[in-house]
């Protein structure tokens, strides 16, 4: 799978893909990153890729032309899909799930636009993007953070990039629900055990405990994701058991 970047900041994406999986997932050629500098593709001695606001207001905007010949030099270059998502990150997008994650893994490239100051030329959004991403309820200083957010939790799904892909299967939200406590080596740490049953090599029970301490967890973390996740027979049971006084 291949992410093509474009950032005014391409050096700050030198450090977080030179390490741990992202970084092996490369040097075997599951995924390519590569950054795009939009600031190439700025006319005028200066490379000016911002302006001020048409009608007035605080701060500077992204200019067009800038970053859609950057996109357009992509598409040129590396035979980029007509199809394939470009997503432009913004505190504007429909919000960053496990759920969004699959769907752009299923694409061989993706195209993420990262903005900066007080954003980008509306056209950018209305002409250029074919989606627009956030990964929270919060503003930041630019899109390269929430870029780094969507390469790493889009590349983990890839084959093979994620040592076993039965790991994917049981992290939060992937099952609709979060995770279930993790334990391991030593049994006993400073007087606190880990659950007998975790020890029993019961199988069937270490499963049914797995799940019901997935669903407490997110009874008391998380309660809205229960509305729409799948839940079992036994599942709404032990919920009911929890909401009891």
């Amino acid at each position: 799978m291949r992410f093509h970047v474009l950032t005014l900041f391409p050096s700050m994406f030198d450090s977080p893909f030179a390490e741990s999986i992202i970084a092996r997932a490369r040097k075997e050629g599951l995924i390519d990153i590569e950054v795009h500098d939009i600031r190439e593709h700025a006319d005028g001695p200066h490379r000016s890729v911002d302006d001020y606001a048409f009608g007035g207001g605080p701060g500077m905007v992204m200019k067009p032309e800038p970053i859609f010949k950057a996109a357009e030099a992509v598409r040129s270059l590396s035979n980029f899909a007509e199809d394939s998502p470009v997503v432009l990150l913004s505190p504007k997008g429909r919000r960053l799930t496990q759920r969004v994650a699959e769907e752009l893994s299923e694409h061989e490239e993706l195209m993420l636009i990262c903005g900066r100051y007080e954003g980008v030329d509306e056209r950018v959004r209305q002409h250029l993007a074919t989606d627009e991403i956030s990964i929270g309820d919060f503003v930041l200083s630019g899109g390269e953070l929430a870029a780094m957010v969507v390469i790493d939790s889009v590349s983990r799904l890839v084959p093979g990039v994620v040592g076993s892909m039965e790991s994917t299967q049981d992290d939060s939200f992937t099952t609709g629900l979060l995770q279930f406590p993790q334990y391991t080596r030593p049994a006993e740490f400073r007087g606190w055990r880990v659950p007998d049953i975790l020890l029993s090599g019961n199988h069937a029970e270490i499963a049914r405990w797995r799940r019901e301490e997935s669903l407490r967890t997110t009874f008391l973390g998380r309660p809205e994701l229960l509305e729409s996740a799948d839940l079992s027979a036994a599942d709404r049971a032990f919920l009911e058991e929890l909401r009891r006084p």
